[in-house]
């Protein structure tokens, strides 16, 4: 798979992009959104280290993405185990956004060392205690241990805050890192996840349907194969279908895929005629019928996205049973893969649109 309109393997700011930032968007973590799984490893951290703050923390060439979060709950209304009056200390965290820049706090210094880091006070460690993080967040002590995936490259940290000096200890010292060994197995996981979706797509590629994938409430368009673009040729623009492939747009086929995501139904839309993305020696209006299939999340059930199997019925009759079925069947192929759509460069020849 390539992006759209760019040479094979290439993709927007890869020129001087570090392993590390390649390895995070292959595994689709180089963005700073909330992820259940993570977040239940820093409550983990949280609770074996008995500090009121941690974080599964992802580090690319720009930010820091804290992609497991836990923070001790500080309403009332909020209850908190009984025991666990260490998870009610008050820290004053604010994160507007589960990201920082690079400047901030002491994971980008493990990721650098590819080693453990424990501060047990801050200010006694004049390297350290000009940063920011101590100041403007009432960092005092830290504890960090760097995750080393199978590739060998450090994606990120395991850590631990406190607003009071702590005296971590070896004991605790060696809790952070089998943390983070343990959340290798879910690293593992994905990476597994990745290689099946891309053996998927390299499928998708050789099928003789156009068929594109497209995900989130706009429904902007992800991946496209190799015979959709033979047929309807490369986007003029990034975005949804209607921005990408006005024609289509014109057609319903907009209309056909918000309201699969909406229903979580599948939709037909038959009899569109369009005009053939194919060389002059061979274009002319061709008669297509579209099968749009509701994608759901594995753990959620909720509708992700949408996949859009065409087939062209210009020369045969093709009914809708037919359609739907081989829809059907590249939907559970997909779903039972369960991997997020990365966007990657595979040397795969079908095309993603980047978010």
């Amino acid at each position: 798979m390539t992006d759209v309109m760019s040479t094979q393997g290439q993709f927007p700011g890869a020129a001087g992009e570090s392993e590390r930032a390649r390895r995070l968007r292959s595994l689709g973590l180089d963005e700073p959104a909330a992820d259940e799984a993570f977040d239940r490893f820093a409550h983990l951290a949280a609770s074996i280290t008995r500090a009121p703050i941690a974080m599964v923390n992802f580090i690319n060439d720009e930010h820091q993405m804290f992609r497991g979060l836990y923070i001790p709950p500080t309403s009332p209304e909020i209850p908190v185990d009984k025991g666990s009056a260490w998870a009610d200390r008050g820290i004053a965290f604010d994160l507007p956004a589960r990201q920082m820049p690079m400047s901030y706090g002491f994971c980008p210094h493990v990721v650098a060392q590819r080693s453990p880091l424990a501060l047990d006070d801050i200010l006694a460690y004049p390297r350290f205690a000009g940063n920011s993080v101590v100041d403007e967040l009432g960092v005092r002590a830290y504890l960090g241990a760097p995750l080393v995936d199978d590739t060998n490259t450090v994606i990120g940290t395991v850590c631990v805050l406190d607003h009071e000096p702590r005296q971590w200890g070896r004991e605790r010292l060696r809790d952070i890192q089998h943390l983070a060994e343990a959340l290798l197995s879910e690293i593992r996981l994905r990476d597994n996840l990745v290689a099946q979706q891309h053996e998927m797509f390299a499928a998708f590629d050789g099928s003789p349907f156009p068929i594109m994938l497209t995900d989130g409430p706009g429904q902007e368009i992800r991946y496209a194969n190799a015979q959709h673009a033979e047929v309807f040729g490369a986007p003029v623009a990034y975005g949804g279908i209607g921005q990408a492939y006005p024609q289509l747009g014109a057609a319903g086929l907009q209309q056909a895929v918000n309201e699969a995501y909406r229903t979580g139904r599948a939709t037909v839309l038959n009899e569109v005629r369009l005009l053939s993305a194919r060389p002059d020696a061979q274009r002319g209006q061709q008669v297509f019928s579209f099968t749009c299939s509701p994608l759901r999340t594995a753990r959620t059930g909720h509708v992700s996205g949408v996949l859009t199997v065409g087939m062209d019925v210009t020369a045969q009759s093709r009914t809708e049973e037919e359609l739907g079925t081989l829809a059907a069947l590249l939907v559970d192929r997909l779903q039972q893969n369960g991997a997020p759509i990365t966007r990657s460069g595979t040397g795969e020849t079908g095309i993603i649109l980047p978010a």
